[in-house]
């Protein structure tokens, strides 16, 4: 009799369907997959070291470029754990302004996560749909940071600035003619948060859209259904945060459980699995959209009837003014001395943790009082998530190794920080 011959094979880096740079040896019996090992460290940024050698300030930009989709999530949990520290008053303006932002960033997440996956299973139209709404959240970042992805908004204390009173607008040249343009800028007459509320209005139509795609959808169903299950009691154990936890029924979230800024005032409901599969994760996911768009709209209409500061008035950790630093000494001064120095923070540690769109994202420093962090630690949802592949793979086909590594929602960045 034959000897039984298993085949090692490498998925990824270069695989369309191995998101970021993760290789995985696949040990395979035929078509199945008998052991799955993700080997990380072909991107390797050194996120935590660089910080050690960057004041407070310089460190935040860093925090955009961990997970590249969920850019202000990161920036959240840096903030929250030096304001910690500090002992910083974040103005309710500000707080309001960052969770609004917070909810524009999981939309992003979640939309290219739904893209990327559908994708990878074979559904070509829905990342164009999925692309499509990323416009407007993207025209949101750029409004308020002049940057459509790494906005580096969030500052310790508050944010960089208030909501812009005029939204930019698109203009007539060779290649989009007067009739055109007017269109465009049909939603654009107003300020930021007109701009938003019409996007919060159109936003659940577009779910729908997804839904009549995939929900229901005959091969999506035979590529998702009963792949990589785990267990409410092994996804703990496991270390699962997120979608991942909750589609496995475990109603854990951090801005229901530790809620941060002002979460414990929104009304939103936290969506959760039956069979913790990849297809009860996609429906939790897709919920977790239709709530943000609800705390959107809930900011939306607290923001318009509450102007106030943005950030806080500690001169030691916020600049002036652009007025006053170019009117007063002592402000000139202040402004020189933050962006040149930075601020000190007392000696001691903190952890701060989100609810990051793919799980608890959270920042631990630990400061010797100087200006620059003694050490960083960064929690990243993904990295517990990878661990898992190998036990969420084994007994499935080749393909199902693809599905599993979409429902998981990685980013490198973040994983090999």
């Amino acid at each position: 009799m034959a000897d039984i011959k298993n085949y090692t094979l490498n998925f990824g880096p270069q695989h369309p369907a191995a998101h970021g740079v993760l290789r995985l040896v696949l040990e395979l019996d035929g078509e199945v997959i008998q052991r799955a090992d993700p080997h990380i460290g072909l991107l390797h940024r050194a996120t935590e070291k660089l910080v050690e050698t960057k004041t407070y300030i310089q460190a935040l930009p860093y925090m955009d470029r961990l997970d590249y989709v969920s850019m202000m999530a990161n920036e959240h949990a840096y903030c929250l754990a030096i304001e910690k520290m500090l002992d910083l008053e974040v103005p309710i303006r500000a707080q309001y302004i960052r969770v609004l932002f917070a909810e524009i960033t999981r939309l992003l997440n979640h939309l290219m996560w739904l893209g990327a996956h559908g994708l990878d299973c074979g559904a070509m139209n829905v990342l164009i749909y999925a692309f499509r709404e990323r416009e407007d959240l993207f025209d949101m970042y750029e409004a308020v940071s002049g940057a459509r992805m790494h906005a580096a908004y969030f500052r310790p204390g508050g944010v960089y600035r208030d909501l812009p009173e005029q939204m930019a607008q698109y203009k007539v040249s060779k290649i989009k003619n007067a009739k055109t343009i007017a269109m465009l800028n049909e939603n654009r007459s107003g300020s930021l948060l007109d701009y938003i509320e019409d996007f919060c209005k159109r936003f659940p139509k577009n779910v729908d859209d997804y839904e009549t795609l995939l929900t229901d959808n005959r091969i999506w169903k035979q590529r998702t259904v009963g792949i990589g299950v785990v267990s409410p009691e092994r996804a703990l154990n496991l270390g699962f945060t997120g979608a991942m936890l909750r589609g496995s029924g475990i109603a854990w979230d951090l801005r229901k459980s530790q809620p941060y800024d002002v979460y414990a005032k929104m009304d939103f409901d936290v969506p959760i699995g039956t069979h913790g599969d990849t297809y009860d994760r996609y429906l939790v996911r897709v919920e977790e959209m239709r709530q943000s768009n609800r705390i959107m709209q809930q900011c939306v209409d607290w923001l318009r009837a509450n102007p106030g500061p943005v950030i806080t008035d500690n001169p030691k950790v916020a600049p002036p003014a652009r007025v006053d630093m170019k009117s007063n000494m002592e402000a000139l001064i202040h402004h020189f001395k933050l962006f040149t120095e930075g601020f000190h923070v007392p000696a001691g540690e903190a952890y701060a943790a989100v609810e990051h769109p793919k799980g608890e994202f959270g920042i631990y420093i630990v400061s010797d009082g100087a200006n620059k962090p003694y050490r960083l630690k960064i929690r990243a949802p993904g990295f517990s998530h990878l661990a898992a592949l190998d036990e969420m793979s084994r007994g499935h086909m080749i393909a199902d190794a693809v599905a599993v590594i979409g429902t998981m929602d990685i980013v490198f960045g973040e994983v090999d920080r």
